[in-house]
């Protein structure tokens, strides 16, 4: 039996939407985690559990812990965060303030902000390079993705990090979250108002658009083989997939409706997609499952070829909160059975 956990980021509630799964098929919605206000983003986990969300109306993160499935904290930020990114090591995480123009950094041991580093304008999600040198992070409202030198935090020098390069998508498609590829040679951003999704070679800078036929970009996610990149199209309520070497569209994926946020389960290849549409957006005669909002898509991943149209995917639907954004991957198992049961029993202590 496995010990899964999805945390849903449900804006409207306020909360995060914690589903519980056992295996194939095995879903439970075990909590709903009062948050701050107008939450956004994924929630961002330690190695240990520590998780963070942004509260996007207000000026915090709130912690939380994987294990007693309860706030522990809020640590002040700057005005409207949006995304966030841990940096390897656990000590430092990243956060994009939308109204703040900034990108705070936040020191996990301190559980305070040390620095703001000045971007464009409405910064929002980002990625970080698995030895933690670089950090991209989407422009929104500038229409660039930010290239940053964090190599200095490896050194506990905030203050130092700098600004590589500004890398152009467009003013008007607005890049809204990116993902790097496994291999970590390629930079896929999603655009919410352009009808390609942009892709960024990670030494060079040079960059390659990927047509999908609409606007609406919002989340990347890799399937574990690295071979194929999925792109989740809110307009159309589509994932489009993407082969990682050939920068070619192989497939759609229909889905829920309005969907945003992506995360791939490596332990049995499925997708979940928070379908965040406020109301239906069914699409007629695309094959959409009759799944309404509020809720998360699975997609058996291996139910049907990703390389070619061909076959029909396997769906279920998960309930979670009102207005899910985006939704994350937590397995209790990499966690010691001693560092569960301190947590819970520190949890019961403090309610």
């Amino acid at each position: 039996m496995r010990n899964i956990q999805f945390f849903s980021t449900d804006t409207d509630d306020g909360v995060v939407s914690v589903v519980a799964k056992t295996g194939p098929g095995e879903h439970r919605r075990v909590a709903q985690i009062p948050v701050g206000n107008a939450p956004r983003g994924g929630v961002k986990f330690t190695q240990n559990g520590r998780g963070f969300v942004c509260n996007t109306s207000q000026n915090t993160i709130s912690e939380i812990d994987a294990v007693a499935l309860t706030e522990v904290r809020r640590i002040e930020v700057g005005h409207g965060p949006r995304g966030q990114g841990m940096v390897p090591g656990d000590h430092y995480l990243l956060v994009s303030n939308s109204g703040s123009n900034s990108i705070s950094v936040v020191d996990l041991e301190l559980n305070t902000e040390v620095h703001q580093i000045p971007t464009g304008r409405d910064p929002r999600h980002m990625g970080i390079s698995a030895d933690g040198s670089t950090a991209w992070v989407c422009v929104w409202g500038d229409g660039y993705v930010s290239k940053l030198n964090i190599s200095a935090l490896g050194s506990d020098n905030p203050a130092a990090i700098t600004e590589i390069s500004r890398i152009p998508v467009d003013r008007e498609a607005h890049p809204y979250s990116l993902s790097i590829d496994p291999s970590g040679r390629k930079v896929f951003v999603a655009n919410t108002q352009a009808t390609f999704v942009t892709v960024i070679d990670a030494e060079t800078d040079e960059t390659h658009r990927v047509d999908v036929g609409f606007i609406g970009g919002r989340a990347v996610a890799f399937t574990p083989d690295g071979r194929h990149a999925l792109v989740t199209v809110e307009s159309i309520s589509r994932v489009y997939v993407i082969d990682v070497d050939t920068l070619q569209v192989v497939r759609h994926v229909p889905v829920g409706p309005g969907p945003r946020g992506l995360v791939i389960d490596p332990g049995d290849d499925t997708a979940y997609i928070t379908n965040f549409a406020r109301a239906n957006m069914m699409h007629s005669g695309d094959n959409h499952p009759l799944f309404g909002p509020n809720s998360l898509t699975m997609v058996d991943l291996t139910s049907a070829p990703l390389d070619r149209d061909e076959g029909t995917f396997t769906y279920e639907e998960v309930h979670v909160g009102y207005g899910p954004c985006s939704v994350v991957l937590f397995d209790l198992d990499t966690l010691s059975a001693e560092e569960r049961a301190r947590r819970v029993e520190h949890a019961s202590t403090q309610a």
